[in-house]
């Protein structure tokens, strides 16, 4: 279970972004679900240890009432010995007498044992020189063994009563230092050394052996296994004797030393059943980490991760098959092999999972490999909710693996879009235009070069995601691609904004600098936003978001296909908007550059003189820069361009009205003027037969400009030209129809009031926008 304190950096990773908070339901749900799963997982694991520990309590009890009973017994039998001895006439003389008979008999028996025990040694040490030239079967294994516990017995025994007897010791301090070889030179201190050295070869054998276990069940040397078992399985009862005496000398002190078969035996505890368990901890560990183990090939290649753990299964096959029959049952050494086993596996992932190096492919293995390890123990007959592969063999964090997975590629994402975008935009800011930088399509349309790259990109990572073969990380990349295209849309939309917006300040010397490196790329990112979702019904090709949905689509759950379209109509839309904009944006540039002196001439004396040419210079630029950029363009762009040129026109036309000394003159022929305008406009748009309609009836629009102008002074007729004018133009500005009227030779204030007034109680039904609202 995470620590609370990880709990903001959980969050900020689940919710990285405002649509995120959408997930908040389902995400409540999820740990509401875990939380009921964990709380039932502790009420039965409590239930569980409540029913241990009661009967542990009652096992305690009875055998607390059985040593009270054997104590009572104890005390009995020392009650009646103490009053027979005093039945029994000179019993102190007889029982001193008694004593020193034994002691004598033990120092005997010591003597004898000790002037053997260079020969005995040497016939152990004879032994194990033997079984140095055949360590793959140690045909004297038994036999060492024997010998060296009776002599570890004989030196247990000489220390012990060194320590604990006097008289003994007397005797044995005696023959401590006596020469014991024929040439007097070995003592038995001596001897004791050689020993110890006997025993730490004789360690070394069965330690080889317990290291090569499984692979001396492999080659059939059942001998040495069952030798081995023999081994272990009586040094293990000879421990439980040394843990019983231990107890019964801590707790009953002065009662056990008075009994001789008590007393008797190894002092020591030797630990082989110990060391034996160790040996397969330790064999399972170098599997994992020894040079090219199962660690070095995974983290070499990850998709060797199954063939790099074949030996663990093989280990465990041939436990079950070969070496549980060679060993006693009670040892039940199939269960402890798993145990012991699993327990290194689970160390051996969790140190994966948590390091900090593992790249995607890893991760993905990992997340692959969990469910086909359980199944391969199941193969083996050991069910994944067994007590030997408990806990979890990653403490079930497969959702923190697979959220990490995820995260990897949708990072990968991020960095990919935010070098794409930094790398344009440097491109941009620095009006470059070279090959390197945009690029001729086969149809000849300006394009950016890295659109393709970056789809590119998108579809290899989407690649990526569908090979862990889980929707929901599929469905977490696609979403995060999602949101990166949005971004850089809006990225694109305030940076050429914000470029387009120099030139309104500029000056007239700096208009023209990196003015047609700015239009080819506005050009070209208009084209890359129709070519992301422009598809040919009639060839069959696709676009670029059509392929990306077709890629996602057969590897997601069918729910997400589903609603995955609103976020693709929104993207859809964004590029249209985008491409739109890049439009309206060429054109304003034409106008803020090309156009800034003309547009301020409108109206004024020079555009009433008969040599003035403004309209024809503006159509002139408009042939200039269509004939220049019309095949550059995307095919439905095309049209675009030319209406909103016409629309910018007519806009920046009727907003002359505001234009320093515009004045309209009833002795001059301002609307002859103003028709020849008109005309020359539909002259040239009337090339272009697809727009024309549309173009010419929103220039229908000046006749009432002219209606307002010709008007007679009284107000009843400017008022009815100003309804007609708000009846079929909703959102007409008051503010200009007041520019228009002052604009009028003839003004009066009591024309403007009749105006204002009569706007003040007309009410005209909303419509969709008109061209006047963007004449203010």
């Amino acid at each position: 279970m995470e620590d609370s304190s990880d709990a903001p950096t959980l969050l900020s990773s689940l919710l990285r972004h405002p649509d995120d908070l959408s997930k908040l339901p389902a995400l409540r749900a999820e740990f509401l679900r875990k939380k009921t799963t964990v709380d039932a997982t502790l009420k039965a694991g409590l239930q569980e240890q409540l029913q241990v520990t009661q009967a542990g309590m009652t096992h305690i009890s009875d055998g607390q009432r059985v040593v009270n009973q054997i104590k009572e017994e104890m005390m009995t039998i020392d009650k009646l010995c103490a009053e027979s001895q005093a039945l029994i006439k000179d019993f102190p003389h007889i029982n001193l007498v008694s004593q020193t008979h034994r002691n004598f008999v033990a120092v005997e028996e010591m003597r004898t044992e000790i002037e053997k025990f260079g020969s005995n040694l040497e016939e152990v040490e004879a032994l194990l020189r033997e079984d140095d030239q055949d360590l793959e079967n140690q045909p004297n294994l038994l036999a060492v063994h024997y010998g060296l516990s009776h002599l570890r017995d004989v030196r247990d025994m000489a220390m012990e009563q060194t320590r604990n007897d006097t008289e003994s010791s007397g005797a044995l301090e005696l023959v401590n230092n006596l020469p014991l070889d024929s040439a007097g030179g070995a003592t038995l201190q001596d001897h004791f050394t050689r020993l110890d050295e006997a025993v730490d070869s004789f360690d070394e054998h069965i330690g080889q052996a317990c290291m090569n276990l499984i692979t001396l069940v492999q080659s059939g040397n059942n001998g040495l296994v069952v030798r081995l078992a023999l081994v272990i399985d009586e040094e293990e009862k000879k421990d439980k004797q040394v843990k019983a005496l231990q107890n019964a000398q801590r707790e009953y002190k002065e009662l056990a030393s008075r009994f001789k078969s008590i007393a008797a035996g190894p002092k020591e505890l030797r630990g082989y059943k110990e060391k034996f368990l160790k040996a397969i901890e330790l064999n399972a560990q170098n599997g994992f980490d020894a040079p090219n183990g199962s660690r070095e090939t995974f983290l070499g290649d990850p998709d060797r991760l199954e063939k790099s753990l074949r030996w663990y299964f093989n280990d465990l096959n041939t436990v079950k098959l070969g070496l549980s029959s060679l060993m006693p049952p009670k040892w039940r050494i199939f269960k402890t092999y798993v145990q012991i086993y699993h327990t290194q596996m689970r160390s051996f992932l969790l140190s994966l999972v948590d390091s900090s190096d593992l790249q995607s492919p890893h991760i993905l293995a990992l997340i692959h490999w969990i469910p086909k390890y359980y199944q391969k123990m199941t193969r083996l007959g050991v069910e994944s909710d067994a007590k030997e592969l408990q806990p979890h063999v990653i403490d079930e964090r497969d959702e923190e693996l697979i959220r990490e997975y995820r995260t990897l590629i949708t990072k990968a994402v991020e960095q990919w879009m935010e070098r794409m975008q930094r790398s344009d935009l440097q491109s941009l800011l620095s009006r470059s235009s070279s090959s390197s930088d945009l690029d001729n399509d086969v149809n000849g349309c300006l394009r950016t070069k890295t659109v393709g790259d970056m789809w590119k990109m998108l579809h290899e990572q989407l690649g990526v995601a569908a090979e862990s073969s889980l929707p929901s990380v599929v469905e977490g990349v696609v979403d995060s691609m999602i949101r990166a295209l949005h971004v850089r849309q809006e990225a694109w939309t305030s940076l050429l904004s914000s470029e387009v917006q120099k030139y309104a300040t500029a000056t007239a010397s700096s208009d023209a600098e990196g003015l047609q490196p700015l239009q080819d790329w506005l050009v070209a990112i208009a084209n890359d936003q129709i070519a992301c979702i422009d598809d040919d019904p009639v060839s069959g090709s696709q676009s670029y978001l059509s392929r990306f949905q077709d890629t996602y689509e057969p590897v997601v759950s069918p729910a997400y296909a589903i609603s995955s379209q609103t976020q693709l109509e929104a993207l859809r839309d964004g590029y249209v908007d985008l491409s739109t904009h890049c439009i309206h944006l060429f054109s304003s540039l034409i106008f803020t550059v090309d156009f800034r002196s003309l547009l301020s001439e409108l109206f004024t004396t020079s555009w009433l003189n008969p040599q003035g040419q403004h309209m024809k210079q503006i159509i002139s630029t408009f042939e200039d820069y269509l004939g220049d950029y019309t095949h550059a363009l995307h095919p439905s762009l095309r049209d675009i361009l030319v209406e909103e040129l016409a629309d910018a026109l007519l806009v920046k036309y009727l907003s002359a009205v505001h234009n320093r000394g515009v004045k309209f003159r009833r002795t001059e022929n301002y609307q002859g003027k103003i028709k020849e305008d008109v005309l020359a406009i539909f002259a040239f748009f009337g090339n272009y037969e697809h727009s024309f309609p549309t173009i010419k009836n929103n220039w229908r629009v000046v006749s009432f400009l002219v209606e307002l102008l010709d008007a007679p002074k009284d107000g009843q007729s400017v008022v009815a030209a100003y309804e007609r004018f708000k009846t079929a133009y909703w959102d007409l500005q008051l503010s200009w129809v007041e520019a228009v009227l002052r604009a009028r030779d003839n003004f009066e204030r009591g024309m403007l009031n009749a105006v204002k007034g009569r706007a003040a109680e007309m009410y005209v039904e909303r419509q969709a926008e008109t061209v006047m609202s963007k004449v203010k």
